[in-house]
């Protein structure tokens, strides 16, 4: 199932989104104009590498060795192996994440978005630790902004494309159950590549267990990082996409 967009509209310029799409756009471009192992370099010195990060927790401990193990938990935020991943990473934080930054407040949404990027990385990190393999992407940080989404926005709908064959159909689907349905199948992919790999999280690339990481960061963090809104009875005619704002408190 494809999300084409949400029911919602921002009520304010989400301009914490906008930067961070734009970051990410700018980012991938000089990866495209790095020769191969300039790049390859790259992504290893500024990817998550779980066996690196477990060996300096090892012998130099969280605090002596920080300044060597926690930036790459930031800056693999805005690296992307391929144009299908940044597309596929920008279009669902263009369609969740205005909503969350209008609840939230730019700086707010900001430093969310950070933390919940840095909670899927360790989390993968744990889930994976025996790994050489350098991990990018921000599609932990925006499983945080979609676990968010769900709590905060409980009567929104996604309007939603399943192909069939050549021809797409498209379902009005509450978000909830979309989103809970996309959590579900990372769980499940998630727990089979353990069960599969062994130790190993990830799978076909993808490392599932930052995406749960991510959603679950988003679930508890959302909604203690979004802004209180007064409360007003609604008028008849009100009901849908207001109700879906004032309620989804």
């Amino acid at each position: 199932m494809f999300p084409v967009r949400d029911t919602i509209p921002s009520r304010s310029t989400p301009v914490g989104t906008y930067v961070i799409i734009l970051i990410n756009a700018i980012v991938f471009l000089i990866e495209l104009s790095l020769p191969e192992p300039v790049l390859q370099h790259v992504i290893r010195v500024l990817g998550v590498v779980p066996q690196r990060a477990v060996v300096i927790w090892a012998y130099e401990g969280f605090t002596v060795g920080l300044d060597l193990w926690i930036w790459p938990y930031f800056t693999s935020m805005f690296l992307h192996g391929s144009l299908m991943h940044i597309v596929g990473n920008m279009w669902m934080l263009w369609i969740f994440g205005d909503n969350v930054e209008d609840r939230m407040g730019t700086a707010r949404f900001v430093v969310f978005y950070l933390l919940c990027g840095v909670i899927a990385g360790i989390v993968h990190t744990v889930s994976n630790p025996a790994s050489a393999v350098p991990t990018i992407g921000a599609s932990g940080a925006i499983s945080g902004v979609m676990g968010a989404y769900m709590l905060l926005f409980p009567h929104s709908r996604v309007l939603t494309m399943v192909p069939i064959g050549f021809y797409p159909f498209f379902f009005d689907l509450p978000a909830p159950f979309y989103l809970f349905y996309w959590f579900l199948l990372q769980f499940i992919s998630g727990t089979v590549a353990i069960a599969s790999v062994g130790s190993q999280a990830t799978a076909g690339g993808i490392a599932w267990w930052a995406h749960i990481g991510g959603f679950a960061a988003g679930l508890v963090l959302g909604p203690l990082m979004a802004r209180r809104r007064p409360q007003r009875v609604l008028q008849p005619d009100e009901w849908g996409v207001e109700a879906a704002w004032w309620h989804g408190r």
